[in-house]
């Protein structure tokens, strides 16, 4: 174990890694989520079916197999692009299926009478869905968005096979050079929970935030007063 922890500098590189691939496959995701999710619940068939034939392309595809077609496959036909790249789009194009149809079924989800009060007051399509009807469906979407992006996360694991010095590669390396397979990968599996909690304190406070901003839990200001209110009774 000593030997593995004073490597500490090795698997922090890893570790940045890691989080370079979550940051940045989770970025590509949300907008394919949105662009896809949004395109499911138009009023178009064939902008609905663009959707759909993505959702279940993608949500139907292994993100290994994938990761390896765009980096092994595609070089036979003209197209490289670099391990990063590769395992970012990989990540990106199979959580954003994902993450499309929670997207669909959180706009769904706002109350009829919403889009109705939208419809009466002569709001334009565009108005509607960026005043109302998103502010209300991503205060829905953000649970799951962050069950995706911890699984985007312990995902990335599978760049290690294309040669992309992740956190699970540096284990894989402190494991040859040392011997000590039990404590390399107990100690990576430590810090992949540490990131996920992370990541999951960031997503409950976009939680908090969404809901202040909708009026479902007061605010600071507004909990100040009520403490001023209750001490001047």
């Amino acid at each position: 174990m000593s030997d593995v922890l004073s490597s500490y500098p090795l698997l922090l590189r890893g570790a940045w890694v890691t989080i370079q691939l979550t940051v940045y496959g989770s970025a590509l995701a949300l907008v394919l989520a949105f662009v896809f999710g949004l395109m499911g619940g138009a009023r178009s068939v064939w902008v609905r079916a663009v959707g759909r034939v993505y959702v279940e392309f993608f949500r139907g595809t292994a993100t290994l197999v994938l990761m390896y077609w765009l980096f092994y496959a595609l070089p036979l036909v003209g197209f490289r692009f670099a391990p990063m790249f590769a395992a970012v789009l990989a990540l990106g194009l199979n959580v954003g299926a994902y993450g499309a149809e929670v997207v669909r079924g959180a706009v769904k989800a706002v109350p009829k009478a919403q889009y109705e009060a939208t419809v009466a007051l002569n709001m334009r399509p565009w108005q509607r869905l960026r005043r109302v009807l998103l502010p209300q469906a991503i205060a829905l979407m953000l649970p799951p968005f962050g069950n995706l992006l911890i699984e985007l996360m312990k995902g990335s694991a599978v760049v290690s096979l294309i040669s992309i010095a992740d956190l699970m590669l540096r284990a894989q390396q402190l494991r040859q050079s040392t011997g000590q397979t039990t404590s390399a990968f107990l100690v990576i599996l430590v810090m992949y929970f540490v990131i996920a909690q992370v990541l999951q304190l960031l997503v409950r406070y976009l939680e908090r935030r969404a809901d202040i901003m909708l009026g479902r839990r007061p605010g600071r200001a507004t909990r100040s007063a009520l403490e001023t209110l209750e001490a001047a009774k």
